[in-house]
């Protein structure tokens, strides 16, 4: 598929054009597909960018999870806009997501947690995220305490975990083409509920 233009793929849903890519990624990436750069800011404007997973995608938005109290837990709640970034060498693309960040709901939430593997809910639990590390000794200790705590029960999702949702705004497909002449694919829209435009850029 990579001589195929773009457009006639996506046609006026980014979202069709995402999910071939990812498909694809999916079979080549040799590590995860779906991890992507997750760029914010705090209320002064100051950037932070680190790689986290994509756990679902719609037409709403990409959804990731995170430590709320974590850095770019309060990084998003002073700023609720973010940028995502996935990069496929295998297959020479990228997909570029700006727009506005909102948390899941409860139960969106815990429907995730409760599928995830026992020693990650606890680490989520033990895990005080971007908070300072006296040794790794303290971060076992706690993995332990907790351990123990649920060793015969399941685990709740603590309060401080959750997900948040970026409902895109803009989203660029970039795909490498001979001699540095790439595609530029741009899709555009004012708000969530606005019909998406779409423009080429020069590479």
């Amino acid at each position: 598929m990579a001589e195929t233009d773009v457009e006639s793929i996506a046609g006026t849903d980014p979202f069709i054009l995402f999910g071939e890519w990812m498909k694809e990624a999916e079979k080549t990436e040799l590590n995860d597909a779906t991890a992507m750069a997750l760029a914010t800011a705090d209320a002064s404007g100051f950037p932070d960018v680190r790689m986290v997973l994509l756990k679902d995608v719609s037409p709403e938005g990409f959804v990731f999870y995170t430590n709320l109290e974590s850095a770019k837990g309060e990084e998003l709640a002073e700023n609720p806009q973010a940028a995502l970034c996935f990069h496929w060498k295998s297959l020479r693309r990228q997909i570029r997501v700006r727009g506005d960040i909102s948390p899941v709901a409860d139960a969106e939430a815990d429907a995730y947690f409760a599928s995830r593997a026992k020693d990650s809910q606890i680490g989520a639990w033990a895990s005080r995220q971007s908070r300072p590390l006296q040794s790794r000794f303290e971060l076992e200790k706690e993995v332990a305490r907790f351990a123990a705590k649920y060793v015969i029960k399941s685990v709740e999702r603590p309060p401080h975990w959750s997900g948040f949702r970026l409902a895109p705004r803009q989203i660029e497909f970039w795909q490498d083409r001979p001699f540095r002449l790439h595609d530029r694919l741009v899709f555009q829209r004012e708000a969530p509920s606005a019909p998406w435009q779409t423009s080429k850029l020069f590479p």
